[in-house]
């Protein structure tokens, strides 16, 4: 943009075949277009997140092998 500005506003060279304050104005405008993007996809990146965090109580590990017996299952008795 300021590249932009000085051809614009304090150049008073004469090209042949290029206007040098029309390629100031049409600098500047692409560096206020970068500027505005740069905004934009900032503030998207620093939003606030549409998710809620929720923690899982832990469980213990339970360690066993093979090899242990198994109680027998409960009997109904009546």
């Amino acid at each position: 943009m300021a590249l932009g500005a000085i051809l614009a506003f304090a150049v008073d060279w004469n090209v042949s075949g290029v206007d040098l304050h029309t390629v100031g104005w049409i600098l500047m405008v692409v560096g206020a277009g970068g500027l505005i993007l740069f905004f934009v996809f900032w503030n998207r990146r620093r939003a606030p997140r549409a998710f809620a965090v929720v923690r899982q109580p832990r469980v213990a590990e339970v360690v066993s092998t093979f090899d242990q017996p198994m109680p027998p299952p409960p009997v109904d008795r009546l």
